[in-house]
C-alpha cells in the first residue's frame, strides 16, 4: 500500500494552490462571458451594516421595512440551500446578513451568485427585514461582483492566527480579525484626541526636516542615506527637539509635531526602527508643567477613547487618574534601600553598587551609578502612573540644571507597568553651557567609537545665543500610548506595518 509522506504544511499549501486554481478559472469563465468583475469602476454604496442594526434595532422578526439599500463588502460566509442561499457581508463597520432567493433574483443571477467564493467583493441592492430568527437582513434582488478574490480565506474555525504572518500580510490579518481593525481605529482616534487637546491649549502643529544634515552626538544612531545633488550624506532623525526649540527662540510659544522617527537599533516588543513620537514645547513654563499637562492629556483619553480612568493593561487595572511622583533619589532610596546622599564620593558611589551586585563602568560617576540602581531595583516596581524627576546631569544633555542641586537638572520621565512611557525638560537655554555638553557627549561617543561621525550642531547652539525663553518640552512614543490604551502586549500590534526580517525568496 503506497504510503502519502507529505506533511501537513505541503497538503495545505497544495490546497492552496488547487482552490487558487479554480478560482482563476472561475474569473477567466467570467471574461469568456463579457462580465469582467476588475473592469467596474464604481457602486453606488449607500448603507452600512451597523448603522441599518442601529436604526432598526427594535424591528421586530419577520417584519419588512421597505426600505432599497445597497451594500458593497467582502462576502465572508455562504450557505446555499437549493433555492434560497445565506451569506454574510462585511463592510467597513461590520457584518450584516444577506438573504438571495431565486424567486427573487432570478435563474441565471441566483445561479451566478451561488459560484460566488468567500472573499469575494460584491454589491448587493435589496430590502431591509428581519428573519423569523431574529436577525437584521437585507433580502437581495441584485448581486454584482466588484472584485473577485483569487487566493482563499484562511480556513474558519483555526482562522489566520499565526502572528508572524499577521505582520507580514496586514491586509489579510484586518479582513479576518475585526478585533485587530478596531485597534487601528483607536489609533486614529486616539492621535486626533491629541491634537484636539494640544490646539485647545493653543499649542501651533508644525513639520521639521526628516532628512538632516548631521548627525547628533546623541545614543540613538540613526539611518545613513546619500542626497546625490549635493553629494552629501544625510540623516533620518532621530527626534524633532532641535528644530522645534529653534521655533521658541524664533517667537512661537507653545508647537508641536506628531512625526515618524528612525532609529537605527534593535527591535523587541517595544522597540521599532520606525515608530512615531509626539513633541511639544511651550516657554514660560517648566517641567512641572509638562507634569500637569500629561496628567490631563492621559485622563482625557483615558475617559474619551475607554470610558473609563481605570483600564485593563495586560493582567492589571491601570489607574490613569491617579499619578505619583517621587524624585530618582527617592525611587531608589525606596525601592533599593540605598540613600544617595550617603554617597560623599564616586568611589563610595561604586563600592556601594559593587556591594549590590549593579553592573556600572568603571568610571561611573556618583549620578550614574545612582541611574544604574535607577534600573536595576526601581523601573519594573512602576506599575501604576509614575513621575520620576529630578536626574543626574550627566545623560540628560538638554535639561536646564536645577538651580537647588547643581549636580541634577529638571528633568522626568513617567512609567506605566514598568516601562518607560514619556521623557520631559525644563529646557536648557544657557548657550554656553549647552555648547559645553554637547561638545563633551560627542567626545565620549568618538571615545567608544572613534569612527563615529557625529558631530555638534552648532547652529542650533547659535539659535539659543539669540535666546531661548524659559521652555518646558516633553517627548512620548504615540505607539506605547497605543499598546496602553488598546491593551496591546507589542508595539508591532498597533503598527500597520512593522518592520520585519525579510522571508527567503
Amino acid at each position: 500500500m503506497e504510503q502519502n509522506n507529505q506533511t501537513p504544511a505541503r497538503a495545505a499549501e497544495q490546497d492552496i494552490s488547487q482552490q487558487a486554481a479554480v478560482r482563476r478559472q472561475k474569473l477567466a469563465d467570467l471574461r469568456a462571458a463579457g462580465h469582467d468583475p476588475f473592469a467596474i469602476t464604481r457602486y453606488p454604496q449607500d448603507a452600512y451594516s451597523e448603522d441599518l442594526k442601529a436604526e432598526y434595532k427594535d424591528l421586530p422578526a419577520e417584519a419588512e421595512t421597505g426600505r432599497i439599500v445597497h451594500l458593497a463588502g467582502r462576502m465572508m460566509s455562504k450557505r446555499v440551500m437549493g433555492k434560497a442561499s445565506f451569506a454574510h457581508l462585511r463592510d467597513d463597520k461590520g457584518d450584516i446578513q444577506i438573504f438571495a432567493r431565486r424567486d427573487v433574483m432570478g435563474d441565471e443571477p441566483y445561479a451566478a451568485f451561488k459560484k460566488l467564493d468567500i472573499g469575494d467583493v460584491i454589491g448587493c441592492q435589496g430590502e431591509v427585514f428581519r428573519t423569523k430568527a431574529g436577525e437584521l437582513s437585507v433580502r437581495v434582488s441584485e448581486v454584482t461582483l466588484l472584485a473577485k478574490s483569487l487566493l482563499p480565506m484562511p480556513e474558519k474555525f483555526h482562522g489566520f492566527t499565526d502572528r508572524e504572518a499577521r505582520y507580514r500580510q496586514r491586509y489579510l490579518d484586518l479582513i479576518v480579525n475585526p478585533d485587530v481593525k478596531e485597534t487601528f481605529v483607536k489609533r486614529s482616534r486616539i492621535i486626533r484626541e491629541i491634537r484636539d487637546y494640544l490646539d485647545g491649549k493653543g499649542f501651533l502643529e508644525v513639520d521639521t526636516p526628516i532628512l538632516t544634515p548631521l548627525e547628533i552626538g546623541a545614543s540613538a544612531r540613526p539611518f545613513i542615506t546619500h542626497h546625490n545633488t549635493l553629494d552629501m550624506d544625510m540623516y533620518l532623525r532621530i527626534e524633532t527637539e532641535l528644530y522645534l526649540k529653534r521655533l521658541i527662540v524664533g517667537g512661537y510659544d507653545r508647537v508641536y509635531e506628531v512625526g515618524r522617527i528612525f532609529r537605527n537599533e534593535g527591535m523587541d516588543p517595544r522597540h521599532n526602527p520606525e515608530f512615531t513620537s509626539v513633541e511639544l514645547y511651550q516657554a514660560y513654563t517648566d517641567y512641572h508643567g509638562m507634569m500637569d499637562l500629561v496628567e490631563e492629556l492621559y485622563q482625557r483619553l483615558a475617559k474619551n477613547i475607554c470610558g473609563s480612568l481605570v483600564i485593563p493593561y495586560q493582567g492589571q487595572q491601570i489607574d490613569l487618574g491617579h499619578w505619583d511622583r517621587l524624585t530618582m533619589v527617592e525611587a531608589v532610596k525606596k525601592y533599593a534601600g540605598v540613600d544617595f546622599d550617603s554617597w560623599t564620593t564616586d568611589e563610595e558611589a561604586r563600592a556601594c553598587a559593587a556591594e549590590h551586585k549593579v553592573e556600572i563602568p568603571a568610571d561611573a560617576t556618583r549620578g550614574k551609578v545612582l541611574t544604574e540602581f535607577f534600573d536595576a531595583y526601581v523601573e519594573d516596581k512602576l506599575i501604576q502612573p509614575t513621575f520620576i524627576y529630578m536626574y543626574p546631569v550627566e545623560g540628560s544633555p538638554l535639561a536646564k540644571r536645577s538651580p537647588d542641586h547643581p549636580g541634577f537638572v529638571e528633568r522626568f520621565e513617567y512609567f506605566i507597568n514598568g516601562t518607560e512611557f514619556g521623557n520631559a525638560f525644563s529646557e536648557l537655554n544657557d548657550p554656553i553651557d549647552q555648547k559645553k555638553r554637547f561638545e563633551d557627549q560627542v567626545a565620549e561617543r568618538k571615545a567608544e567609537e572613534p569612527t563615529a561621525t557625529c558631530e555638534v550642531d552648532y547652529d542650533y547652539v547659535t539659535a539659543l545665543e539669540y535666546g531661548l525663553p524659559p521652555t518646558g518640552g516633553l517627548g512620548f512614543g504615540l505607539d506605547r500610548l497605543v499598546m496602553l490604551l488598546t491593551d496591546s502586549a507589542s508595539i508591532r500590534d498597533v503598527l500597520l506595518f512593522p518592520t520585519m526580517k525579510p522571508l527567503d525568496k
